[in-house]
């Protein structure tokens, strides 16, 4: 079986609202795919989206003396919340239940296996590796609302510039060390260590676009940044 990781982002699922429109033609183009090889396999690690930086932003306000992992746990509820969603849009091609632990024992017998948020200490693009790994997928496909990776902050500093390729050193150096919940990075630094450490390639892409990621499934050639050796 070929097995393709996606990790889906928040932003792109339930940006402020869940954004029905784009995952009816996600979904659309996703079975479609897996229509055309039985062999075809897709893990969807989804993230928390608006409900997460909703209710982390206003428990914040209730208590300034929120810890990281209390602020982490209710990302990660936020994450299951959008994966079922997700998983139930799905049938019948999905699995009956998400995952939420990649090391846990579960069944992957259908098309679609759709997982969510683990535990505190990183997001769920370290949850994307872990099930690469486990599944044999070399690839993991970033899906955001950003195009490529930048140099810097384009919000911030106007000479940034996009990259179509960056190595793993230069990448860990620009995302530094830590998880932070909430942290706006192209692809979590957890998440970034184990994927260098298990030389896999990671493939930063906005999510949106959805012609785009169906051109890189089929092996063609697609806009975004591939981080690699």
């Amino acid at each position: 079986m070929k097995t393709i990781v996606l990790s889906l982002g928040g932003s792109i699922v339930a940006p402020d609202s869940v954004d029905t429109a784009l995952l009816t033609s996600f979904k659309e183009a996703i079975v479609s795919y897996l229509e055309k090889d039985e062999e075809r396999r897709i893990i969807l690690v989804v993230g928390g989206g608006a409900p997460a930086r909703i209710y982390q932003k206003a428990v914040k306000i209730v208590n300034e003396n929120i810890d990281n992992k209390s602020l982490d746990w209710i990302g990660i509820r936020a994450t299951r919340l959008n994966a079922e969603m997700v998983r139930a849009s799905f049938e019948p091609y999905s699995e009956k239940e998400i995952v939420t632990d990649p090391t846990a024992d579960f069944s992957f017998e259908k098309r679609v296996l759709v997982a969510s948020g683990w535990k505190p200490g990183f997001s769920t693009d370290t949850d994307a590796v872990y099930l690469a790994k486990r599944f044999g997928s070399s690839t993991v496909v970033n899906l955001s609302n950003i195009k490529k990776v930048y140099t810097a902050d384009p919000k911030i500093d106007r000479n940034a510039k996009p990259l179509d390729f960056i190595s793993w050193p230069d990448f860990l150096n620009m995302v530094g060390s830590e998880w932070n919940p909430g942290a706006n990075l192209p692809f979590d630094p957890v998440a970034s260590k184990f994927a260098s450490d298990e030389k896999m390639r990671v493939v930063c892409m906005d999510g949106r676009n959805i012609e785009n990621l169906m051109a890189f499934l089929e092996g063609k050639s697609f806009e975004g940044t591939t981080i690699s050796f």
